[in-house]
């Protein structure tokens, strides 16, 4: 009887795999740290860029975290919950994706460490959620405010989000970013709301990075219908139709028999008829541009040409809101409803070529609130690595103006935490107080790791860098990478918004804390592929197919 009480109970399927207790923990880890890793160097202005080939052979090269994650194949399931705090990063506040990777894969990492002393998961959880509490407190406290007027320091945080990003026109793109979220931003009672929807960002290829523009108004990426309409129309009214200008067919099966030429002749007078009518409304409206979400009948179409009137079909309906906003205009799901009232005003709409394709331009619209910005560069990778940096900075900014608060960068805020949480630790007992130390060594990961990439000495950079902050006026300090020193970074114009710091401290903790809590991994063999004996998934070392 004792010996059957010693049997090994199996309640598990044939070839599942089961790796339980610290080596689940250890692989878990292992995989978070491999996907940090792969992240890391590409942190700050001076980090380097990452080559991701796909299977079909493109090419994508990026510095941007959550771009690189994205286009990476990880399988293994811890590996995807790391590209998660990227998407959730990127999702809530555009930018300091790398950074909230880099933290999780730096808090799991020093977690190993305490686990190795034999100190429980939810001792180190429960030390690592007071100091993620705290570190927010102490950044909220060290934060400056920013209001919408003040365009010189929201200038700042746009460049400091594209620095190392983009070439030397990052100073251009600044103003365009600045000017975009303005446009669009909405006040009410004191609390500012921002659509980052509502800035459209248009790319092309060729000309010349400087050349990128912003348009107060819509680009469409569609050319006049009719090569016999007006490429430019000033002073334009515009009519947004959510209609076809097209013979509607029955819905249900019909059959029309015609047994005379007459007859087929007054039924395609009919249809002329119908579709004349249709253009004598748009024109009676006052409208002398046309943009229909759906067709345009070529009889139509010449009939639209003939009265001088200009249209383009098949916009998306996105373009159609924007179109609404910026304009003033209604969309109408009835060409007979159409009246002056809901016509959308702009300066000029004309149709011109960038880089080989039409384009329409709706432009100079009074106090618009819908805005598009056109941005060019030399190559398709170059315009690709701009359009990402561009909706970082305008992430960034719609962040600040939003939370109204900001910090400085360069690593100085990170420093400033770690700092204070230091000393937070020593009024905490227990273990937890461990945890709490190495959330604070985690948090100088960054200062570190902007050194290491600038060429600079990490562990001096860092000893050097934590007794300025625990001197008189130091929370400012950080690394400056294109000297090479320690220096005020708010005097260097590094400022960030505050909610892309503590969304990133959110985001690794979460998963870290996630990760820590996993002590049983079963693979199951029945579905899709298993783990190996040890709970390896396929693809080697870190579990991740780089598809290389």
């Amino acid at each position: 009887m004792a010996e059957a009480t010693q049997q090994p109970v199996v309640f598990l399927t044939e070839g599942t795999k089961r790796t339980r207790g610290r080596d689940a923990q250890r692989i878990n880890i292992l995989i978070a740290k491999a996907v940090a890793n792969a992240v890391k160097s590409t942190l700050g202005p001076k980090g380097m860029d990452k080559m991701i080939v796909d299977d079909l052979g493109d090419v994508t090269i990026s510095n941007d975290g959550a771009t690189i994650l994205d286009e990476m194949s990880i399988d293994h399931p811890a590996g995807k919950m790391m590209v998660e705090v990227a998407k959730t990063q990127d999702e809530e506040v555009g930018d300091g994706t790398t950074t909230a990777v880099v933290l999780a894969g730096t808090l799991l990492k020093n977690a190993e460490k305490l686990l190795d002393d034999e100190i429980h998961p939810s001792i180190i959880i429960k030390g690592y959620r007071q100091a993620a509490k705290k570190a927010k407190e102490i950044m909220a406290e060290a934060a400056d405010t920013v209001s919408p007027k003040d365009s010189k320091t929201l200038r700042k945080i746009a460049l400091t989000s594209m620095t190392g990003k983009v070439a030397e026109s990052a100073e251009d793109l600044a103003d365009l970013i600045v000017d975009a979220i303005t446009a669009v931003a909405e006040e009410d009672e004191g609390k500012v709301t921002i659509d980052i929807d509502n800035v459209k960002v248009e790319k092309k290829q060729g000309a010349a990075l400087n050349e990128s523009k912003l348009v107060q108004g819509i680009i469409i990426d569609k050319e006049m219908v009719h090569s016999g309409m007006p490429k430019k129309v000033k002073n334009a009214k515009i009519a947004l139709l959510d209609v076809a200008l097209e013979i509607k067919s029955p819905e249900t099966d019909a059959k029309i028999e015609i047994t005379s030429p007459d007859q087929l002749q007054a039924f395609v007078d009919q249809e002329e008829t119908m579709l004349r009518k249709m253009v004598e409304a748009i024109k009676k409206s006052g409208a002398n541009f046309v943009v229909c979400q759906k067709g345009i009948d070529d009889l139509a179409q010449h009939f639209l040409a003939k009265e001088g009137i200009s249209a383009v079909r098949r916009v998306k309906q996105s373009d159609m809101k924007a179109l609404a906003r910026a304009t003033k205009g209604k969309v109408v799901s009835r060409i007979n409803d159409l009246t002056a009232s809901d016509l959308g005003n702009a300066a000029l709409v004309e149709e011109r070529k960038i880089a080989g394709d039409e384009m329409v331009f709706v432009e100079g619209c009074k106090n618009p609130k819908s805005v598009s910005v056109l941005v060019r560069g030399g190559s398709e990778h170059l315009v690709d690595e701009v359009e990402r940096a561009v909706h970082d900075a305008l992430m960034s900014v719609a962040d600040a103006l939003k939370d109204g608060k900001i910090v400085s960068g360069g690593g100085s805020i990170e420093e400033e935490a770690s700092v204070k949480l230091r000393e937070f630790a020593q009024t905490i007992g227990g273990k937890e107080q461990l945890a709490i130390e190495a959330f604070a060594d985690t948090l100088e990961e960054i200062p570190r790791t902007l050194a290491e990439t600038a060429g600079m000495d990490p562990l001096d950079t860092i000893v050097n860098l934590r007794a300025k902050h625990k001197g008189k006026d130091g929370k400012h300090m950080g690394v400056d990478v294109f000297k090479q020193k320690i220096m005020n970074m708010k005097d260097a114009n590094v400022i960030e918004p505050l909610s892309v710091k503590t969304q990133a401290i959110t985001s690794g903790a979460e998963v870290a804390e996630m990760i820590l809590r996993i002590d049983d991994i079963i693979a199951g063999t029945s579905k899709g592929k298993g783990m190996p004996p040890g709970g390896m998934p396929p693809g080697g070392m870190g579990g991740m197919d780089m598809g290389m």
